[in-house]
C-alpha cells in the first residue's frame, strides 16, 4: 500500500515537471519577424527598367530584433538569359531596431540582362529566426517598352510669374502667400493607351509620401489638376494644361479656395496652413501598369 501511495506521489510530481517545462518551452518560442504593407516595384507593379529607379518597401515587426536586411534578385529557375548576373543589397542601418518601415529606392544596374527573376526580401533577427519574402519581378530594357513614360516639362509660377521651371528656381524658396493664384504645368511624354495623371498639393507634416495614384487618399491631398487620356499612339504625350470651354488652363488653384479641383472641401487634413508642402505630379498608365512620379518642396505662407 505505501508503495502504491509513493508511486502516485511521484508520477503527480513527475506529470507536473514536464508540465511547467511545457509551458517554459511555449514562452520560449521564437518569434519570426512580420512584414506588412509589401509593395514591390512602384504600385507593387513587380517591373523592374534596367538603369532606372525601383522602389521597394515594406513595414516590419520583428520577432527580437532585427540583425540584416536584404534584397536580393536573382535567375529564376527555368529560365534563360544573355548573361550571368544577380544582384544582393543589405541595408545595416536597420540593425537593432525593432518596428520599422523598410522603404528603399535603387537603381536597377545598367548590365542587367531582361527577363524573370526571383525577387527575394530577407529580414533576419537576432533571435536566429527570418522572415523571406519571395516574388517574381520582370527586368525590361527601357527601349522595348510599349510605354516609358517620364515627368518632364515641370513649371510652377505665382500669379502667373514664373518662379521655377524643369530644375531652374528663379527664387530660392518657392513661397506661396494666401490668394495667390498657383500654375503648376508639367508634362508626361513617351506614352500610349490608356493613362491618369495627378497635380496635388501634400502638407509635409503629414508624413504623406504617396508614390503612385493607387496610393493616394483624396483626404489628404490638395488636388491642383486631373488629367485622363485614353488611346493614344505611341510616343504621345499630354500636359496637365487643358482646353476648357474653348480656354486653356485647368491646372491652377488660388491658395484659400474652398475646393480643390476635385470639388472636395479643403478641411481637415487638406485645410491651407502656414507650412511646408510638397507638389507631387503622379502619373499612371493603366494600359500596361507603369507609374512615374515627382515631388518637389513648396512654402506656404497663409
Amino acid at each position: 500500500m505505501k508503495k502504491a501511495k509513493l508511486f502516485l506521489l511521484f508520477f503527480v510530481v513527475t506529470a507536473g515537471f514536464t508540465a511547467c517545462n511545457n509551458d517554459n518551452d511555449d514562452n520560449n518560442e521564437v518569434l519570426k519577424p512580420t512584414a506588412t504593407n509589401v509593395e514591390i516595384g512602384t504600385g507593387n507593379n513587380k517591373k523592374a527598367l534596367i538603369g532606372r529607379d525601383f522602389h521597394f518597401n515594406a513595414d516590419v515587426l520583428a520577432g527580437d530584433k532585427i540583425a540584416d536586411v536584404q534584397i536580393k534578385i536573382l535567375p529564376k529557375k527555368g529560365e534563360t538569359y544573355t548573361k550571368v548576373w544577380k544582384f544582393e543589397l543589405s541595408f545595416a542601418e536597420y540593425k537593432g531596431a525593432k518596428n520599422t518601415n523598410v522603404h528603399k529606392h535603387f537603381n536597377i544596374p545598367a548590365d542587367a540582362p531582361e527577363g524573370k527573376f526571383d525577387f527575394s526580401f530577407i529580414v533576419l533577427d537576432e533571435n536566429g529566426s527570418q522572415l523571406e519574402i519571395k516574388e517574381e519581378v520582370i527586368i525590361t530594357d527601357p527601349a522595348n517598352m510599349p510605354a516609358d513614360p517620364l515627368i518632364g516639362r515641370d513649371m510652377l509660377s505665382r500669379n502667373d510669374d514664373l518662379i521655377y521651371y524643369m530644375e531652374t528656381w528663379v527664387e530660392p524658396e518657392l513661397i506661396f502667400k494666401k490668394n495667390d493664384k498657383i500654375t503648376a504645368h508639367a508634362q508626361v511624354s513617351q506614352i500610349m493607351g490608356d493613362g491618369i495623371l495627378y497635380s496635388v498639393l501634400i502638407k509635409k507634416s503629414l508624413n504623406y509620401h504617396p508614390e503612385s495614384i493607387d496610393n493616394l487618399d483624396f483626404k489628404k491631398v490638395i488636388v491642383i489638376s486631373k488629367v485622363e487620356h485614353k488611346g493614344l499612339a505611341p510616343a504621345s504625350k499630354i500636359a496637365t494644361l487643358q482646353k476648357i470651354n474653348d480656354a486653356w488652363g485647368g491646372e491652377s488653384i488660388v491658395v484659400g479656395a474652398d475646393k480643390d479641383a476635385e470639388g472636395n472641401p479643403t478641411t481637415a487634413d487638406k485645410s491651407w496652413q502656414s507650412g511646408q508642402y510638397n507638389w507631387v505630379l503622379l502619373y499612371k498608365n493603366t494600359t500596361y501598369n507603369l507609374s512615374v512620379y515627382k515631388s518637389m518642396p513648396v512654402t506656404i505662407n497663409f
